[in-house]
């Protein structure tokens, strides 16, 4: 018996093909053929609640763009693996060279803003509000903000709260884990929940980076990181162009390691370690 064969679902080729279609129409993310059977895993579990028995009813509910399926189903196929201080390279960046520059005379505004595009479930924002709080005291004399936006609201929903089962904290030192997290205690034990001194710092926001997007910038900082790996090339470039958008000359755009931007972009230069550098 075949896999297909034993599913509790039909999923045939066609369903697949209109599904991939509507995520590249809704977010940009190209899914390869090895991505069928987490699709398939996903979306059943819809089917199972809805009381739905085959794909080809599924689907017309997504298409019409009615109700809260279709934002559902976005929920279910995009991915969300992240961790505290990933990359930690960057976080090193930010904290000895970045910041630093942006601290100088120059910056006569005492403003800094930081975008975490792709934030899934809140590590990213976090990490970059840690090194915030560490590098630039909290002072009335300094605007310093953070925005992280992903396009799954659940997922949102939890990144806000700013709660976190304590094996999610390996990557962060006991030193910060003393400083910027709470210990859940009574039915919170074995969580701990980011300080106020950091939730402060960052504005959650639901953003589908295929659509407009309301800030005007400008942002000293973007880490889109292990984001545009799920698009396809030409949707790659368009991202740039809109990045480069919102960043002064010198701001810094910083992807995840496997991510590169290809040397057409005349808008940023290589710095290094994934880091670009918008030029004029």
């Amino acid at each position: 018996m075949t896999a297909e064969s034993s599913r509790e679902f039909q999923f045939t080729d066609r369903d697949f093909s209109e599904i991939r279609s509507l995520v590249i129409e809704r977010t940009g993310i190209s899914l390869s053929d090895m991505k069928r059977d987490m699709v398939y895993a996903r979306l059943a579990r819809r089917l199972r609640k809805l009381g739905l028995h085959s794909f080809s009813e599924y689907l017309p509910l997504v298409e019409r763009r009615e109700g809260d399926e279709a934002t559902t189903f976005i929920n279910a196929i995009t991915t969300n693996l992240t961790s505290f201080f990933r990359e930690n390279h960057h976080f090193e960046e930010l904290s000895k060279v970045i910041l630093p520059e942006l601290m100088q005379a120059g910056n006569q505004e005492r403003r800094i803003r930081i975008w975490s595009a792709g934030c899934s479930s809140g590590p990213e924002p976090y990490s970059i509000a840690m090194v915030l709080r560490e590098t630039i005291p909290a002072s009335p004399r300094w605007d310093v903000k953070i925005l992280a936006t992903d396009l799954d609201t659940d997922i949102l929903a939890t990144a806000k709260k700013g709660v976190y089962v304590l094996d999610k904290l390996d990557g962060v030192s006991a030193e910060r884990r003393r400083r910027f997290f709470w210990k859940g205690r009574g039915s919170n034990a074995g969580t701990a929940r980011a300080a106020p001194e950091l939730r402060e710092l960052i504005q959650f926001r639901q953003l589908n980076l295929m659509e407009s997007w309301p800030m005007r910038g400008p942002f000293d900082v973007i880490f889109c990181r292990n984001v545009i790996i799920y698009f396809d090339k030409p949707t790659q470039e368009r991202l740039f162009d809109r990045y480069a958008d919102l960043l002064p000359v010198g701001g810094k755009l910083i992807l995840g390691h496997s991510e590169s931007m290809t040397g057409s972009n005349k808008r940023f230069e290589f710095r290094g370690r994934n880091i670009y550098r918008r030029v004029a």
